[in-house]
């Protein structure tokens, strides 16, 4: 697996008419390695070249880490003491691209590594290749779908688990906490994100934070979430009613729930990604709440929580197999509640098969 993915970024080097490319610490390098990294004070970068060994400028306290990814890198390691200039200067004789055209991750790269590139590189041309690097993770493999699956079958349980014990009055802020401590009991990694659970008009803040609101009976509580899984991420959105709703509720409720079934069908390969949004969009917009769904239908999922391909006006990549993404309509009520649904698919050569399970009529939550 790993030398298939060398490949594809070597594919990429020479698509793109560079002649090397630096990455990271990040989703990009532990696709690569299957090592994440974590972007600190201390830099750390790798320089993959074509027909070449790849070359790495790592913090001595990283290297044996890194060497457990198995590839032949040609390591260049600092450390505390001695600072990383010498490294850097001796990793740029190493690597001979003075005058070549080097691909970095414009998104990513701070100031501090590109400017120790062209410091200690001399004439290189500093290439923004995030464009291009963003095709190497939009197709899952096997490899990648296991995790997702795990991820999401960790925070299905967690929520299950979660939901059963929600009782009004209980804050917002204590929701999420046994939220996240059901996700860690059973498996979870990090968060891929901050959870974000919200009660009553709270609900209809599409990213609030969850606060110290408790929350009463007869309310909406929605509830967006995820776990990693070896850095694959699940992202999933029910909203509940605590108690028994109002009918204004259940009927928002209905019309997003025929939204998020809608999307779900419309997703198959070769359709372009903006039909899935149009085809979501347009239920939210035929029953009269169109102002309301504020955001995108949804974002490709994998080792960073939001990555390609977006479902959303003006993208007109068609889906392939192995895209992996969120389906999330919503609308919210300023002052009242929201209500989203959000489902994580995957393209198959038949459609699209969603991840997650979590049942989608309306639950109510009793005690």
């Amino acid at each position: 697996m790993i030398q298939s993915r060398l490949q594809t970024i070597h594919t990429i080097i020479t698509g793109a008419n560079l002649d090397a490319l630096a990455l990271i610490p990040g989703a990009n390098l532990q696709y690569v390695t299957g090592i994440d990294f974590h972007l600190m004070e201390r830099p750390l970068v790798a320089f993959f070249i074509p027909g070449r060994d790849p070359v790495a400028v790592v913090p001595a306290l990283e290297v044996d880490r890194l060497r457990e990814s198995g590839i032949p890198f040609r390591l260049f390691p600092w450390s505390d003491s001695e600072g990383y200039q010498g490294a850097f200067e001796a990793a740029a004789a190493e690597l001979r691209l003075s005058g070549r055209r080097l691909g970095v991750e414009e998104l990513r790269m701070r100031v501090l590594e590109s400017e120790l590139l062209r410091r200690h590189i001399p004439g290189v041309q500093i290439v923004m290749a995030g464009g291009q690097l963003a095709a190497l993770r939009l197709r899952k493999d096997e490899h990648d779908l296991a995790a997702l699956r795990e991820a999401i079958r960790i925070s299905e349980e967690a929520l299950r688990a979660c939901l059963d014990s929600v009782r009004p009055g209980m804050t917002e802020r204590a929701i999420t906490a046994m939220l996240v401590v059901e996700q860690l009991r059973r498996g979870g990694g990090k968060h891929p994100f901050e959870p974000i659970v919200l009660s009553g008009p709270n609900s209809a803040l599409p990213h609030g934070e969850p606060g110290d609101r408790p929350v009463d009976e007869g309310e909406a509580l929605l509830l967006d979430f995820g776990t990693t899984v070896r850095g694959y991420a699940s992202d999933i959105t029910r909203t509940v009613s605590v108690g028994e709703p109002p009918a204004r509720f259940v009927e928002i409720y209905e019309v997003v729930r025929a939204a998020n079934a809608a999307g779900r069908s419309a997703a198959g390969p070769g359709v372009p990604a903006q039909e899935v949004d149009r085809v979501t969009r347009q239920v939210i917009v035929d029953a009269g709440w169109g102002d309301y769904f504020t955001h995108r239908t949804g974002h490709g999922l994998g080792l960073e929580a939001h990555e390609g391909p977006n479902i959303v006006a003006g993208n007109t990549r068609a889906l392939e197999v192995g895209n992996v993404f969120t389906i999330e309509p919503g609308i919210y009520l300023p002052g009242e509640f929201g209500v989203r649904i959000e489902d994580n698919v995957v393209i198959t050569p038949d459609g699209a098969e969603s991840l997650t399970t979590f049942p989608r009529d309306l639950l109510r939550v009793t005690w």
